[in-house]
């Protein structure tokens, strides 16, 4: 009885992770099973399992999980990023915000996380990745200034781990 309750539980929780991975990239933009074609990178000494977008068995994106402390814990974010290096899609998996104000951090709530595709380490420059309040780019309106701040770091994190692990996540020599 409990294997089968944990088969299950593993079955719901592999059937979120792929609904969450399908909403931050494109429509049709692999065709692999990309839940099954992982590979395991270490970032400030801890494991980031990358999620890898093929099409054609290339390497097309990767999607993979971000996280930076917020006002009231970690926020965590999964990203899908294109062999470029470009930013496709970005979502709030999990927080701890503040229902009615940071919360508005996620895509049902506000379009503001949609900001980021097409986003690379370049555009915007690197001065202006930031809040509208810090001379930067984004708008803060997603909520006190604590929780987009988070939200911006952690995707140009992201977007600086894909490119200093780019070879290893496309494949490339």
């Amino acid at each position: 009885m409990a294997a089968a309750t944990g088969q299950a539980i593993a079955a719901a929780e592999a059937r979120d992770l792929r609904d969450s991975l399908v909403e931050v990239l494109p429509a049709g933009f692999a065709d692999n099973d990309f839940l099954n074609d992982k590979i395991e990178i270490e970032r400030d000494g801890k494991p980031v399992i990358v999620y890898r977008a093929r099409q054609g068995g290339v390497v097309k994106g990767a999607v993979f999980k971000v996280v930076e402390r917020g006002y009231a814990a970690d926020i965590q974010l999964l990203m899908a990023v294109d062999a470029q290096g470009a930013t496709l899609g970005v979502r709030v998996v999990k927080h701890a915000e503040t229902p009615g104000l940071g919360d508005k951090i996620e895509v049902g709530k506000s379009p503001w996380v949609k900001d980021f595709s097409g986003k690379s380490p370049a555009n915007p420059p690197p001065a202006k990745w930031g809040v509208n309040k810090d001379g930067g780019v984004f708008d803060q309106s997603a909520g006190a200034t604590i929780t987009p701040r988070a939200v911006v770091k952690a995707v140009k994190g992201g977007l600086e781990f894909y490119a200093a692990h780019r070879r290893e996540i496309l494949g490339e020599p």
